[in-house]
């Protein structure tokens, strides 16, 4: 029995490296502790005395700067390497959550925010970039769903005890966030290696953003994110105020979003193993049909018990999809400019997350049988595009060549 609980263990975290579990122990440490942006609304308004109005337009601020973030952590992720770059972003992430917590006036918030939304998303393209550079393909999957399973871990603890610290005072959030991502950078420089291929190399490749532009397929498959984030992101701007235009509470909304968070702990790390061994594509448009047939559905619902059900429906599909899209990204690139084509990535997923409340917000004021019919139709466009991309990623992630392995990345260095 013990040994075959340990072969079941070893299947699911087995065989990465020291080096990863660095940067998951990492990305949990700093999930945990991210605390501030899910409260920053309710700061700006009843800290700061903003209106809504005021509040929106700061947090649209946000946006534009995390938007801008994946394009500068890309270029910095594959010019000067992995490790500086996450962990620069960490350091510059802690100094800016201490301003924007003592800032008051409305010119320091607003550009303490623009600079807060561009330093915490640096390091996303720069950990992706590590994950590629230390994990084989064929690990991969499993890896980026890892890292995956310890962001929504790491979310949920953080809002229970972000919810407890903004009644206490939100001095204590602020500092334990900065703490948490200046712990993230520090363990990244001392226990994970710097990857990047040394010029001169044959796993070296010049080149900028254009290069990555004129790769068609992944200019496509990153089309094909938007619309995917398009629709998941209405789970956090349109759902909640679908669920309260129906005379549901905000508690009825935190019920209803925890059933995403325990199901995703809880089955995620059993399944990955297994589903990426399997065809790629196909699981992906699998998982975002999934999800979509689960946003139509939630049209037919109106009490806590239907919500939470459809609920379930699309956090299936979510936990078909994790890891797999970022394993995809990593074989498309070259190694030298994993952190450009992550960056990309990141910028199809803010682009995405910008749109949606613009969307959802005038779909939502139709009614829900406009809305999320519409949103489950973006998803299963979004399906189809992957599966009409399929035969071309197959060809590009199965040649020989592709991605070579961290040792050989490391020992070129």
């Amino acid at each position: 029995m013990k040994s075959d609980l340990t072969g079941f263990l070893r299947s699911k975290v087995g065989g990465l490296p020291r080096a990863f579990w660095a940067l998951w122990t990492g990305t949990l440490v700093n999930r945990v502790g991210m605390m501030v942006q899910p409260f920053i609304g309710v700061f700006l308004t009843q800290e700061r005395g903003m209106s809504y109005a005021a509040a929106g337009a700061v947090m649209t601020v946000f946006g534009v700067g995390s938007l801008l973030s994946q394009v500068l952590a890309g270029w910095l992720t594959d010019r000067f390497g992995r490790r500086i770059t996450l962990t620069g972003g960490m350091v510059a992430t802690a100094l800016t959550m201490g301003a924007l917590g003592y800032g008051t006036s409305l010119t320091a918030v607003v550009i303490t925010m623009f600079v807060l939304g561009v330093a915490v998303d640096v390091y996303r393209p720069a950990s992706n970039a590590l994950v590629a550079d230390l994990v084989p393909p064929e690990d991969r999957p499993r890896a980026y769903g890892l890292i995956f399973w310890a962001m929504n871990l790491g979310f949920a603890v953080a809002m229970v005890a972000g919810g407890w610290l903004a009644r206490a005072g939100y001095g204590w959030m602020f500092a334990i966030n900065a703490a948490a991502a200046l712990g993230f950078g520090l363990l990244v420089w001392r226990a994970v290696p710097e990857t990047l291929p040394a010029r001169g190399t044959p796993t070296a490749r010049g080149g900028g953003f254009a290069v990555v532009l004129t790769d068609r397929l992944m200019v496509a498959f990153c089309l094909v994110t938007l619309l995917s984030t398009l629709a998941y992101a209405q789970v956090f701007t349109t759902l909640p105020l679908a669920m309260t235009a129906q005379g549901l509470s905000t508690t009825d909304y935190g019920l209803v979003a925890a059933v995403n968070g325990v199901l995703i702990v809880i089955l995620q790390p059993l399944t990955g193993d297994w589903l990426g061994r399997r065809d790629h594509a196909a699981v992906l448009a699998t998982g975002l049909a999934v999800i979509g047939v689960g946003f139509g559905l939630t049209a037919l619902v109106s009490d806590v018990l239907g919500y939470a059900a459809t609920v379930v429906l699309w956090t299936l599909g979510e936990i078909v999809t994790a890891g797999i899209a970022g394993a995809m990204v990593a074989a498309l690139a070259p190694p030298s400019l994993r952190g450009r084509y992550a960056g990309l990535y990141g910028l199809a997923w803010s682009g995405g997350s910008m749109i949606a409340p613009l969307l959802g917000t005038r779909l939502l004021e139709l009614g829900p049988w406009a809305l999320w019919p519409v949103i489950g139709a973006v998803d299963l466009v979004a399906a189809v595009g992957v599966l009409a991309l399929g035969p071309a990623l197959r060809r590009r992630t199965t040649r020989p060549g592709v991605a070579e392995s961290a040792a050989a990345v490391v020992n070129a260095r």
